[in-house]
């Protein structure tokens, strides 16, 4: 069962209260026992916890990070989501969250071979000559060891942390019990949607810990590349992978986050990072899938400048429109067409009537125009693009997911370009491959697919149309028929009537009282007035005054 159904079911129902007060207490140390106050979880605070002596001289951010780095893995994992999400949070929250690293220790591997008896049989040391004890590397969810097949073929081993599946369920249940009270007694943090980052967020820690997803990604990569010598793509052997061992070739290279990749004999740097941008580009233009994690300890050099990519657990998927739309605020960023890449958020957004496309266009300009002309040396392109977005949630644009994990990849994939070539235009080289993305637009062979395809469509219109115009004229003359008409603001409305009608009697009775009351006086025979108008005047008064105050009031 995946982890948000789980938290949602259990959101309401803490199921592990020490962690609610282990948490609680965090945040408490860091000064936010007054949030805690405000969400009914005071009672969660055993001990007032005083504060740190110099916590009042940190920002709210600083004191969030802090609090997230003591809490763990899963936290930390979250901040760096938010780290990417500018959309979701504050300009300050993401330089903060941006500090955020995974600093795991590792774990003997005594402690992993459990794993490997439960997912791979008791006797799995049968598959391996040999395993190296000394981890590879080490993250908040698995480590990576080397070790050879029985053939002698050189493999790494991706193995599950014990007990971290169920360490997450717990936080999961925490953080999505923690959203509903924000959301509740916190109405502050309605715009941030903290149920909707918590969902979003272990919607794709869902997928990172299920390592069969990650082995149909490599696959999928695999395919897409088998026709290019310059890429390698390792091999994963099914028959020893499961949800949470996963076995795949080691490849013969230097990752880039090493100091020794580029100093490789016969590596040349230009040809590296044009070699590296054609794949990154050929993934989100042509294949629409793309490496949602492309940093530089996932590239490997290999020789002959050829290129190793590994760590496939995040990938993103685009389709045709996205595609198109991310070539086109491509070419709207080199031409500074600030309507059109305004024109092109709006369109890929859910709709909405909120938006003034003028006024958001102009604050695009106001972003992005200080920084036109420059290169990579001095811009980060995909940091302009998140900052963007920011401003796209700012006039209520829902930015899509997939886009924003594109922008957050374009940020990776520059900061590897600065490592080989600090003044490469990342810009000017992918505008190639946008333009031959709109040229493969109009290509014959892809027109004439559209054509087939509306075709099909109109097809399946023309021969349901006559149903359902039948089906209509039916309902239309049933003796039954009737439609209902929502209109907004209604009760205003009927209020307004109303006290419009009440007015309006009072008048009449107001007009009614004076015109008798005068037709007594002119009448009588002394030219005094008679008491009975006096009473009709008097009364004409009092109801004319309350007629007065209700006008206002209305």
């Amino acid at each position: 069962m995946s982890f948000v159904t789980t938290g949602r079911r259990l959101g309401r129902t803490i199921k592990n209260a020490g962690r609610l007060r282990t948490i609680v207490g965090v945040f408490a140390k860091h000064g936010f026992s007054n949030v805690a106050e405000r969400i009914k979880l005071g009672r969660f605070l055993i001990e007032r916890l005083s504060a740190a002596d110099n916590i009042d001289q940190l920002s709210v951010p600083e004191r969030i990070r802090m609090s997230f780095e003591e809490l763990g893995p899963t936290f930390v994992k979250l901040g760096q989501l938010l780290a990417t999400r500018p959309d979701l949070v504050p300009e300050d929250w993401v330089q903060e969250f941006s500090k955020l690293h995974d600093q795991v220790a590792s774990v003997p591997f005594s402690q992993l071979e459990s794993v490997l008896a439960e997912e791979l049989g008791p006797d799995w040391r049968k598959n391996f000559l040999n395993v190296d004890p000394e981890p590879l590397g080490a993250a908040s969810i698995a480590q990576v060891h080397r070790a050879q097949l029985v053939d002698g073929t050189e493999v790494v081993l991706k193995i599950q942390r014990p007990g971290i599946l169920q360490k997450i369920r717990d936080d999961l249940n925490v953080l999505y019990f923690l959203a509903e009270l924000l959301h509740t007694y916190v109405p502050e943090t309605h715009p941030f949607n903290p149920l909707g980052v918590v969902d979003e967020y272990f919607k794709t820690l869902d997928l990172e810990t299920n390592f069969v997803v990650e082995a149909n990604n490599i696959r999928r990569f695999t395919e897409n590349f088998a026709s290019d010598p310059d890429v390698k793509i390792p091999k994963v052997y099914l028959d020893l992978t499961s949800e949470r061992v996963l076995v795949m070739e080691a490849l013969n290279g230097i990752p880039l986050s090493s100091d020794e990749a580029l100093k490789q004999p016969g590596v040349n740097p230009d040809e590296l990072i044009r070699k590296g941008l054609r794949v990154y580009l050929k993934m989100v233009f042509q294949d629409g899938l793309f490496h949602g994690d492309l940093h530089a300890g996932n590239f490997f050099v290999m020789p002959d400048n050829k290129i190793g990519l590994i760590d496939f657990g995040v990938v993103g998927r685009l389709n045709s429109k996205t595609q198109s739309s991310i070539a086109a605020m491509l070419v709207a960023l080199a031409r500074e067409d600030y309507d059109r890449l305004a024109y092109e958020y709006i369109d890929l957004a859910p709709f909405t009537d909120q938006i003034q496309a003028d006024l958001f266009a102009r604050d695009l300009r106001n972003l992005i125009a200080p920084f036109y002309g420059l290169t990579l040396k001095n811009v980060n392109i995909g940091k302009v693009l998140l900052g963007s977005s920011a401003i796209a949630a700012r006039h209520h644009l829902a930015v899509p997911t997939e886009l924003m994990l594109y922008f957050k990849s374009l940020v990776t994939i520059e900061a590897m370009g600065r490592r080989i070539q600090k003044d490469f235009d990342f810009l000017a080289y992918s505008l190639q491959f946008a333009g031959e993305l709109i040229k493969t637009q109009y290509d014959p062979t892809k027109a004439f697919e559209e054509v087939a395809r509306v075709a099909r469509d109109s097809q399946h219109l023309l021969r349901d149309l006559p149903r359902q115009i039948h089906f209509y004229l039916r309902k239309v003359n049933s003796p039954q028929y009737s439609f209902r008409v929502n209109l907004e603001n209604l009760d205003e409305m009927k209020r307004g009537v109303e006290t419009s009608f009440k007015l309006l009697f009072l008048g009449i009775v107001i007009g009614s009282l004076v015109l008798s009351s005068s037709i007594l006086a002119a009448n009588h025979p002394d030219n005094s007035i008679p008491t009975l108008a006096t009473v009709g005047y008097s009364i004409a008064a009092v109801l004319g005054f309350f007629a007065f105050i209700n006008y206002i009031r209305k």
